[in-house]
């Protein structure tokens, strides 16, 4: 097990790790929209959250040495299911070709009160 760590994504706000990688798999810890540059949370609309969370996934992934080609599965968490579209719509964007294997879910309340979390699954 080897922990992944990227100054070019946020610092971990908990007792957790950016990314770890076992074998042959990248798991990377559900990011909201922190900028990297001040380790703030990022207050905005869902759009520019979600553009921030995809960047610091990218970030970490060419950490690892990867890209998003290598993402298997993601999992999307909302504060309001009805803000999908809008979130789907800016992923989509990231994922163009190639697109993993996906479970959004409404959630009551997220870290910082943020509108979306995405945590990521990939492979080497």
């Amino acid at each position: 097990m080897q922990v992944i760590y990227t100054e070019k994504a946020p610092k971990p706000i908990g007792p957790y790790s950016q990314a770890i990688k076992y074998e042959n798999l990248i798991f990377i810890s559900g990011q909201i929209a922190i900028d990297p540059s001040t380790n703030e949370f990022v207050n905005s609309d869902v759009a520019t959250q979600t553009k921030i969370i995809m960047e610091n996934i990218k970030a970490i992934l060419e950490e690892a040495g990867i890209n998003l080609n290598h993402v298997i599965k993601t999992t999307i968490f909302l504060k309001n299911l009805e803000d999908f579209q809008v979130v789907n719509e800016i992923y989509g964007q990231y994922f163009k070709d190639h697109k993993p294997a996906r479970s959004t879910v409404e959630v009551s309340r997220l870290p910082k009160d943020a509108l979306v979390e995405i945590e990521v699954i990939a492979g080497l």
